[in-house]
């Protein structure tokens, strides 16, 4: 299963294994699984606050920062504006530029 799974809490109960034979009524707390109140709240910051820094970016893209900062000193990397000290990324530009730089896909 992924680290931020999307399943509703109840696809996850297949997860409870022994423990509900246990008579355990509650899933014990799985930390790879974001819960349904973090997911909310992540989902209200990106809607909030739709500005990435430097390092949440590359996070997202699955990348190291430096090669994020690379990019952005020779202009290849996706748009972003400076705010105070720190660079930010809006979420937008980000998408914009993976999708402007998508290649294949052809692959079943």
């Amino acid at each position: 299963m992924h680290r931020f799974s999307t399943l509703p809490a109840a696809a996850r109960l297949g997860q409870l294994g022994a423990t509900a034979a246990m008579g355990r009524t509650t899933p014990a707390p799985d930390p790879n699984i974001m819960d349904d109140d973090a997911a909310a709240r992540a989902k209200a910051a990106r809607e909030s606050c739709p500005f990435l820094t430097a390092k949440q970016t590359a996070f997202h893209l699955g990348i190291a920062r430096s090669t994020l900062k690379a990019m952005r000193l020779a202009g290849k990397g996706p748009r972003c504006r400076r705010h105070g000290r720190t660079w930010r990324y809006h979420i937008d530009d980000i998408e914009a530029w993976s999708a402007a730089n998508a290649r294949g896909g052809d692959h079943g």
